[in-house]
């Protein structure tokens, strides 16, 4: 457990945050490449302190002090005096204070969160300009790439074949306002601008000591800029930090979309600009493209439809063209170059000939009046695509863009001419980028995924066929004869609705979805909607019922067999009379396409299991493998690391995951020899290790060998989009990651398929570890009790932070609930257990096998080879410290005083804190370090400052749960509880 040391008293609650100690080190006198990150705590820190005396008075900020320095002796020495004192402080405490010190905890944490992404690209800056680039960038990974002997031709051809794409999706536990996301964005600006103002002081002062002594013009602008930090945190003081209402989907796009503005928009382009000149200028083709899911997710969520597709497409549609818009008059800003003293291209001159623009003073400047005119075009298209108006008019809106394409060959005459006459220089700055973005992002900007669990397909299905007559029961149908009717259903051109009949609202809605699907493609292009995910995934028939429900709207074309290869089965008459479906009278082969891809999700442990098999009687069903390869022959799959996790445990899960993985290109290697259809994986990874967190550069690398071969798709969730992506330049270095692990893990392999010995040791961990969680989770009678209580799960349910359900159904089995607010509980309480809990057991027992000590040893020695030598055990481990030295059983205790049965809290919370020394002493056997977190100075480091200041946040919020459990459901309390969670979750910047 980390510790923090004793405080002196009178000093700023928030200022201290650089001066505790921590493991018999202090802050203030930590390394020198630490003091930036301190000086800047201290700074946000005392700026906060003043702006919390001056807006609730000298008495309110002296009881935050008081409640800090408790909860850090409660902390540091697990003194009983200071615990007990600390919950009579809390007791006492009315209301409005309570909401008072929660709110100046909650916003140190945000602020602690900007100090330290500054200190993150600081540090990368330094590493870099000192030759010693770090693992995960491009760099990195293009000069192993050399080393290996592979040419920079090679790198771009793989390229030029590979689908990188990280998916945001929405997040029932998403926490954050764009309202204070925008406030901070300003303040990590500001910081930024802080480091220039020193930099360029020190400059000054390397050249000319005597000016720069003489020179005020530093202090006078840090002071400027204090001023300024000063303004946006009170901002962020007198903002709400929570919603009245319940978030809505429409909310969610939003905060989605304001990513896209601040980083993606902008970030993307700089990271292929910075691939290609690392390649030599070899060119790179788009090969990373952003994915979305908020607006077509309908998974558990009621609230999704036709119409929030629609909006999510418009609304995206009109960020991408309002940048398109912006740029293109900058641009014309710059290209004032004219014909007077240059040359231009044949094609360029009839692009500005016919420009509407007739302004005699830009007679003689063809590239603006070529812009002017693509200005007018792009107006017209936001026109028409969005109903949006541009904010400027030098000419009327006029002559829409039919698509994105025309847009980018204008862009490209314009390149072409510039090259051809000196005009180079003038690219590389607003024009190439542009480009880039337009290729990237369309006019639809990001690919929206539609969602939707399997049993939702199945009552739409069914009821089709009950009212056509073809099928009364299909729900009571055996797997095989499933297949066998929705086969012979694909190969008939007719639809299945009945002109007249009025449908059921869910079977109206879902073909809704298909039928806005079909629009949206035409309206804003193939790549808008690309995507099916079938949720619970568990037969074939679900996924044959997706390609009927496309083919009744249009998304599929023609029909699946060869006309010439008889009928036989097919033509059987349907059950219940109707009308038969053979293949009508004189057809032909239409060489069937569908236009979305068909994603199955496997996410249990049985799923995960089945994956390859399913995916083998898919693929061997009549005009299936046809099929797919005429629609482009690429085939996603979508494994689920949340559920899988909450239905048996962390090793278990990432186990089976692996194991699918392998099986999955087993199968596709196959099918490839005759169908060469693409495997895609994509991994529906969460925030937290418990739902496949942790860095991303490690996982991919640690992915089964040939699993990756330049595709993958990863989704990226809730909080964790803001810490990776809120900031511009740490966006881009995530998105760099990416790229650089896909490269390796494709090009070098560095993944060798693991022994034999391994394999069976990691199957034997598996068993053990699934059983141990089971036991605890599943099987223990009071558990589900225990959970309710010791966490705030009820009080998450009940927030306006998401626009999705907590549970699938109205139950409080684990089994129902959602696998986030699973995890997000399990963090809050500070347990973390979805992410380790079952291992340590696992090992234990492992180890106590042969009996022998001789026998003890060489099962922990293969363990510490397979930590060495297989990077699916070292991430995985790697990933198990990380949460381990998150947790802390100490304030989980505290928490589970919240469970009003005594005995049954003392026997779980005892099996969990057993588990957890298990764990940790396994982790330490098997990799040999003695403490968590010994190879990780990053997170230690952030660990030191902000954990002694998430601590007070737990104390307030168990406090505030036990208030509201007893009945006093006042505002204040429930405010205060919801901003607990707030705090906790940005200082733990990872929610489950």
């Amino acid at each position: 457990m980390v510790t923090s040391a004793r405080v002196k008293k009178n000093n700023d609650p928030v200022q201290e945050a650089a001066k505790d100690k921590t493991a018999g080190k202090t802050i203030g006198r930590s390394r020198d490449n630490e003091r930036p990150l301190v000086e800047d705590i201290r700074l946000l820190g005392r700026i906060l302190g003043d702006v919390i005396r001056e807006q609730e008075g000298v008495a309110a900020y002296e009881l935050i002090e008081q409640v800090r320095k408790l909860s850090v002796a409660f902390r540091r020495d697990a003194d009983q005096e200071a615990d007990k004192a600390l919950k009579k402080l809390l007791k006492s405490l009315t209301g409005d204070q309570t909401v008072s010190v929660i709110r100046a905890f909650t916003y140190f944490s945000h602020l602690a969160n900007l100090a330290e992404d500054r200190h993150h690209i600081r540090r990368r800056a330094v590493h870099e300009r000192a030759g010693d680039t770090q693992e995960g960038s491009i760099e990195v990974a293009l000069a192993r790439l050399r080393w290996a002997g592979i040419a920079p031709k090679t790198i771009a051809n793989t390229l030029a074949h590979s689908f990188v794409s990280p998916v945001l999706t929405a997040h029932p536990t998403e926490v954050q306002r764009k309202s204070i996301l925008d406030a901070e964005r300003d303040i990590a600006q500001l910081l930024t601008a802080r480091d220039d103002i020193k930099a360029l002081a020190l400059a000054v002062t390397a050249v000319s000591p005597a000016r720069a002594a003489k020179d005020a013009l530093t202090p006078r602008e840090l002071a400027a800029n204090e001023a300024q930090l000063r303004a946006r945190v009170m901002q962020l003081w007198q903002t709400r930090l929570l919603r009245f209402t319940k978030l809505t989907v429409a909310d969610e796009i939003e905060n989605a979309l304001s990513y896209y503005e601040a980083t993606f928009l902008r970030e993307i382009p700089k990271l292929y600009a910075n691939l290609e000149r690392e390649l030599g200028n070899h060119a790179v083709h788009s090969f990373l493209r952003m994915g979305q899911w908020i607006g077509g997710d309908r998974d558990g969520n009621p609230n999704v439809s036709a119409e929030t597709l629609n909006y999510a497409l418009g609304r995206q549609a009109e960020v991408a063209l309002r940048h398109y818009l912006t740029e293109v008059h900058f641009l014309g800003g710059e290209l004032s170059l004219s014909a007077m003293l240059i040359d231009v291209s044949p094609a360029m001159q009839a692009l500005a000939e016919s420009s509407p623009d007739t302004n005699e003073h830009r007679q003689d400047e063809p590239y603006r009046r070529a812009l002017t005119g693509v200005y007018a075009r792009l107006a017209a298209t936001l026109k028409s695509l969005t109903g949006g108006e541009a904010a400027r008019h030098a000419v009327a809106p006029q002559n829409a863009y039919a698509n994105s394409e025309e847009f980018l060959a204008d862009l490209r005459t314009i390149d072409a001419s510039l090259r051809a006459n000196h005009g180079e220089a003038l690219i590389a700055q607003r024009l190439h980028p542009l480009i880039r973005a337009v290729d990237v992002f369309g006019f639809h900007l990001a690919t929206v995924d539609l969602r939707q669990s399997s049993d939702k397909h199945e009552e739409v299905v069914a009821e089709l066929l009950a009212v056509a007559r073809i099928e009364p029961d299909y729900a009571s149908l055996q797997e095989t004869a499933r297949r066998a009717l929705l086969i012979r259903l694909l190969n008939d051109a007719r639809p299945l609705r009945v002109v007249g009949t009025a449908y059921s609202a869910h079977t109206q809605g879902e073909l809704a979805i298909f039928e806005a699907a079909r629009t949206a493609r035409a309206r804003f292009g193939k790549e808008a909607i690309r995507h099916y995910i079938i949720s619970h995934t568990e037969t074939v028939s679900d996924l044959l019922e997706v390609l009927l429900l496309q083919k009744e709207v249009g998304l599929m074309h023609g029909i699946l067999e060869d006309p010439h290869a008889g009928h036989s089965v097919y033509d059987a008459a349907p059950r219940g009379g109707g009308r038969a479906l053979g293949r009508p009278s004189g057809a032909t082969d239409n060489g069937a396409t569908n236009d979305l891809i068909v994603v199955p999700l496997f996410e249990t442990i049985e799923d995960l299991r089945n994956a390859a098999p399913i995916m083998r009687e898919f693929y061997a069903l009549p005009g299936i493998a046809q099929l797919v390869q005429r629609s482009g022959a690429e085939q996603d799959i979508m494994l689920g690391y949340s559920d899988s996790n909450k239905d048996g445990g962390i090793f278990t899960s990432n186990w089976e995951l692996y194991r699918a993985e392998i099986a999955l290109v087993e199968l596709f290697d196959q099918l490839a020899n005759s169908n060469n259809i693409q495997l895609r994986m994509f991994h529906g990874r969460g925030g937290t290790v418990g739902r496949g967190g942790g860095p991303s550069y490690q996982a991919i690398l640690a992915q089964p060998p040939g699993t990756v071969r330049g595709q993958i798709r990863l989704t990226e969730q809730g909080e964790v989009i803001g810490s990776k992506y809120a900031n511009p330049e740490i966006g881009r270095r995530n998105l760099e990651t990416l790229v650089a692990a896909t490269l390796e893990a494709t090009l070098l392999q560095p993944t060798k398929p693991a022994t034999k010995d391994f394999l069976q040791a990691a199957a034997e961990l598996s068993q053990a570890s699934m059983a141990a969680y089971r036991a605890l989770v599943y099987e223990t009678p009071g558990f589900t009790e225990y959970f309710f209580s010791a966490t705030p799960i009820r009080e998450i349910a009940e927030l306006n932070i998401g626009s999705r359900p907590a549970s699938r159904k109205a139950t409080q089995k684990i089994e129902d609930l959602r696998a986030i607010p699973w995890g997000f509980s399990w963090g809050q309480c500070r347990l973390t257990l979805p992410g380790w809990y079952g291992f340590g057991s696992a090992v234990e027992q492992l180890l106590s096998r042969g009996g022998s000590s001789a026998s003890r040893k060489e099962a922990l020695s293969r363990l510490q080879k397979m930590y060495k030598q297989w990077p699916f055990f070292r991430t995985l481990l790697s990933n198990m410290d990380m949460v381990l030295a998150k947790s802390d059983l100490a304030l989980a205790s505290r928490y589970a005083e919240l469970v009003a049965d005594a005995r049954l809290r003392k026997k779980i919370f005892s099996a969990i804190e057993a588990e957890w020394h298990r764990t940790v002493e396994a982790l330490a056997l098997i990799t040999g370090e003695k403490t968590l977190l010994a190879g990780n100075a990053a997170l230690q480091r952030s660990i030191r400052h902000r954990f002694p200041y998430i601590d007070p946040l737990h104390h307030l919020q168990v406090e505030l749960v036990r208030r509201y459990r007893e009945g006093q459901a006042d505002d204040r309390v429930q405010r205060g509880i919801h901003i607990s969670i707030n705090g906790i979750a940005a200082g733990l910047r990872n929610t489950g």
